[in-house]
């Protein structure tokens, strides 16, 4: 590589990071990587395209993913705003530059990106965010559809017990959240059912994301042998709610006070399909594992130093393994997720990683605007950080010096403003009272009702 190009491929890379708020002067400025922007520009396909490079195409995306509407025209827009704002000439409006310069974005760097920017948050949380000295990680898995083409249906077909032009292709997601700052450190995606396709197995592929000391927070269906005992080689930690199938007995193993125990698990004899007869060999043939019980929940954990975790403190930390659950439904509502709208297979795993990609960048932001303060990320309102984030980012690429840093400190201070979660609600039921419109569900696929109705 020429020094020419060398200074050009530093200069786009400069301009992309300022352009989604990854300023060098602020904290946590390594946390988009040059490793995973350089992929990006190397491996997109070759193209004489002068407007729609990689980075600004990324960029372009991104903005799609975080704006009103999520349409292509809503992109393009906001690049010609952006353009117009350098004193460049204005790109066409037209969208079918911007959809074939999205065809050449490789996926893998932007799945790179996505787990640098999360991991890299996740491990430079400052002490006050964690627990005991544990930073937490929380599992979970979650769905989302996909527009019903042919394509998508071969790669991931829609629910078996719905007839064809029925349903919509569904990609099943497993992913790994930080608790401390709520980026996404890694995720799998599989099709909804078949082998293979089971929340376990899209796990195992992400169990060594898990790094040593950390700590995983799981429902009870990630309560198995095989995973815990996975997760204790690498030298990590689990808090999980015990298995509904397994029955402990409090009067077998090392007391530990009322109802908690230390017990020894024995490898089951049947080994989990997702795990090759050699790895499981491998494992231990028992573990210790440490059993406690908590206003009749059952609790299964490897810390099993009863004096540092009382059960108490384990069940009250444990709840907010429901965190995970809300930023899947901040990922799929507030920013439209649930129904991705590309229309083939690869595609919508890049609009998916994209999604991600765009979520890690506003957990850092907000990260940002409470780093030293007497703040926590989870306690700052996301969806103003994406209001301010779609705001002000053009108007910050006239600025410079100064200026630029006097703005930019001033917007993340407008983000540490508006904490959330300071109020106590009762427990509010499970359901809404506005009322769905009563459109009736379509029972053969459209075209063929529209065929029906037009005779």
């Amino acid at each position: 590589m020429s020094d020419l190009t060398k200074q050009i491929l530093i200069k786009q890379i400069r301009r992309f990071k300022n352009s989604v708020l990854q300023f060098s002067h602020l904290p946590f400025a390594d946390i988009l990587t040059t490793e995973a922007l350089e992929q990006i520009i190397e491996q997109s396909a070759s193209s004489r395209e002068r407007i729609f490079t990689p980075l600004v195409t990324l960029k372009a995306f991104i903005f799609q993913v975080l704006s009103a509407d999520g349409s292509c025209r809503q992109a393009v827009s906001h690049l010609l705003m952006e353009r117009l704002y350098q004193g460049n000439a204005a790109n066409s409006i037209r969208t079918g530059a911007y959809c074939k310069a999205r065809k050449r974005l490789p996926l893998n760097p932007i799945k790179l990106a996505v787990e640098t920017s999360g991991k890299r948050l996740h491990q430079g949380a400052q002490q006050t965010w964690l627990w005991k000295g544990h930073n937490t990680l929380m599992v979970d898995g979650t769905t989302v559809l996909m527009p019903d083409t042919p394509e998508n249906q071969a790669v991931f077909p829609q629910q078996s017990n719905q007839k064809p032009g029925l349903g919509f292709p569904i990609i099943r997601i497993v992913g790994l959240i930080s608790l401390s700052v709520g980026t996404v450190v890694s995720y799998s995606i599989g099709s909804y059912q078949g082998k293979g396709s089971g929340e376990t197995s899209l796990f195992s592929r992400l169990i060594d994301k898990i790094g040593p000391q950390d700590l995983l927070l799981a429902d009870r269906y990630y309560c198995t042998w095989a995973i815990i005992a996975l997760l204790m080689q690498q030298g990590s930690h689990i808090l999980v709610k015990n298995h509904a199938q397994r029955r402990p007995d409090f009067r077998l193993g090392k007391s530990l006070g009322t109802k908690d125990h230390l017990v020894e698990w024995n490898k089951p004899k049947r080994k989990p399909d997702w795990i090759s007869q050699q790895d499981y060999e491998a494992l231990p043939d028992t573990l210790v594992i440490r059993e406690f019980s908590v206003k009749g929940t059952v609790y299964v954990t490897t810390l099993l130093d009863a004096k540092r975790y009382h059960p108490k403190e384990l069940a009250e930390f444990y709840s907010r393994r429901w965190l995970i659950e809300l930023d899947f439904r901040t990922i799929k509502t507030h920013l439209k997720m649930d129904m991705l709208r590309c229309k083939s297979p690869e595609m919508a795993q890049k609009e998916l990683a994209v999604y991600l990609l765009a979520y890690n960048l506003i957990r850092v932001s907000i990260a940002r605007a409470v780093k030293g303060k007497r703040q926590i990320p989870r306690c700052i309102s996301f969806m103003t950080t994406v209001q301010v984030f779609n705001e002000g980012i053009s108007q910050l690429l006239t600025l410079s010096g100064k200026a630029l840093k006097r703005v930019v400190d001033a917007l993340l201070n407008a983000i540490a403003s508006i904490p959330i979660g300071q109020q106590k609600r009762k427990t509010q039921p499970r359901a809404v009272k506005r009322r769905p419109k009563a459109y009736p569900l379509l029972t053969k696929p459209r075209n063929q009702a529209c065929n029906a109705i037009n005779l």
